[in-house]
């Protein structure tokens, strides 16, 4: 059966997006664009009417990557407690700051940051940014329906991806490898359950 216009649309939008993951993981934000819709198969024109140009196109491709990494913190009702969300989260969160192609990407953004301060900045909001929000907006409900005490959403938000992100510095100078699930998996509910405790309602 044929795929539909929207379907092959979805299609191309993806490819487009893991060619520039790839393209700038291995020649920074920088990359042109050029090189980035030869690597996906299509024209120069073609990736400018999806994605409006470079800026529009980094912001989709952390956009992407920030929607997969927070989906457990939306589809919370899945889960019995916000600590299981927490550590839904912590996983997805760990498992992709410390992946080869996550760490790649960084690796290069850091380097092209004080040449490219705009691109900087709409990685960053598109981001780290975008994600910590969503944590916080998640902690402000979860605080409301009395399930968390959590006074300052935003600086709790900022803890918790502190405590998630520590392993990455390390990752990012070469010093610590990629953990493995089951490791991924413990630290999670670790970071989810200590960071629970010291939001729980006061009795």
């Amino acid at each position: 059966m044929p795929r539909a216009v929207g379907q092959i649309d979805h299609a191309k939008s993806e490819a487009m997006l893991d060619a520039a993951s790839a393209v700038m993981s291995e020649r920074g934000l920088g990359a042109p664009v050029e090189a980035i819709a030869k690597r996906a198969g299509v024209s120069k024109q073609t990736l400018y009417n999806h994605f409006g140009g470079k800026d529009g196109l980094v912001r989709a491709l952390v956009r992407r990557r920030v929607d997969q990494m927070t989906a457990p913190l939306s589809d919370s009702d899945h889960f019995e407690r916000p600590e299981g969300a927490l550590a839904a989260y912590a996983q997805a969160l760990m498992e992709s700051v410390l992946s080869p192609t996550s760490l790649s990407v960084m690796r290069v953004a850091i380097h092209s940051a004080l040449d490219m301060p705009d691109m900087a900045q709409t990685f960053y909001e598109a981001g780290p940014a975008t994600s910590r929000r969503r944590l916080a907006e998640f902690l402000s409900v979860e605080s409301e329906a009395g399930r968390l005490e959590v006074d300052d959403p935003a600086l709790a938000a900022e803890l918790f991806s502190a405590m998630v992100g520590s392993r990455q510095v390390r990752a990012l100078l070469g010093l610590e490898t990629p953990k493995d699930p089951d490791t991924i998996r413990r630290l999670s509910r670790a970071i989810a359950h200590r960071f629970v405790r010291a939001y729980a309602p006061k009795a």
